[in-house]
């Protein structure tokens, strides 16, 4: 099996565990404490493979200008995406969605994860072990995202049939963004990749401070859930010294 197949086989875990969250929604409700351990420990995760994996790789090229250009628009662009995104909520929470489909809060959700697979596929240009600390990072917070589009659905009284082609589709979303990041990244030249890395490290950071964090308090928070985000943290920041 060739390199770039293995990666695309890890792309699969964050939608296996999209599919996992959102069948445990279907059959269980979660609890707000537990989304919200869930999503501490992702963002600390994330933020550790930034920290350790991205920025180093960021820095061997030395080019000031190129980080400064891909850091701005890596965060121009979350930004833009967020006030869409937002948006579509609006429109949706103010329409009857009795027996339909949220189709503006999963076009929301979609948007999201077509991010995330490109920053994925960011990860493995970065190098093999970049891009499967970030494949697992990502799984936690799809994961919950999974138990939230099921939370979002539930509310239109869809049938569960519905429900699961709901979460196959966003899983080939996130997919396609992942695939497209790997094959257009692949083997990119150093002063291409000083850009991306700069742009996805910026996009991850935001990831983390404006959407992972700020959704995981919305529930009250504990010193346990602050010590997840440090848990999530040092353990991948291990991982990334001992692999």
């Amino acid at each position: 099996m060739s390199q770039l197949e293995k990666e695309i086989l890890f792309t699969l875990i964050p939608v296996v565990l999209l599919i996992a969250g959102g069948i445990l929604g279907i059959f269980r409700t979660a609890s707000s404490a537990f989304k919200s351990m869930t999503l501490h420990f992702a963002a600390g995760v994330v933020f550790s493979v930034v920290a350790v994996e991205l920025l180093p790789d960021m820095i061997k090229i030395h080019d000031p200008l190129l980080i400064v250009v891909g850091f701005v628009f890596g965060i121009a662009s979350m930004l833009i995406v967020k006030q869409v995104t937002e948006k579509m909520e609006e429109k949706a929470a103010n329409k009857d969605k009795t027996g339909k489909l949220p189709w503006a809060a999963l076009s929301a959700i979609g948007i999201d994860l077509l991010i995330d697979g490109i920053l994925l596929g960011i990860g493995f240009a970065a190098g093999q072990k970049e891009g499967t600390l970030l494949a697992f990072a990502l799984a936690l917070e799809c994961f919950s995202l999974g138990i939230a589009v099921i939370t979002t659905i539930q509310s239109s009284a869809v049938s569960r049939g519905k429900m699961y082609q709901v979460l196959i589709g966003l899983g080939i979303v996130f997919l396609i963004g992942a695939v497209a990041g790997l094959f257009l990244l692949h083997n990119a030249p150093d002063k291409v990749m000083e850009f991306i890395l700069s742009f996805g490290a910026a996009a991850l950071m935001y990831l983390v401070t404006e959407e992972l964090l700020v959704e995981a308090h919305e529930e009250k928070d504990s010193p346990f859930y602050t010590a997840l985000f440090f848990g999530g943290f040092l353990i991948f920041l291990i991982l990334g010294i001992i692999l």
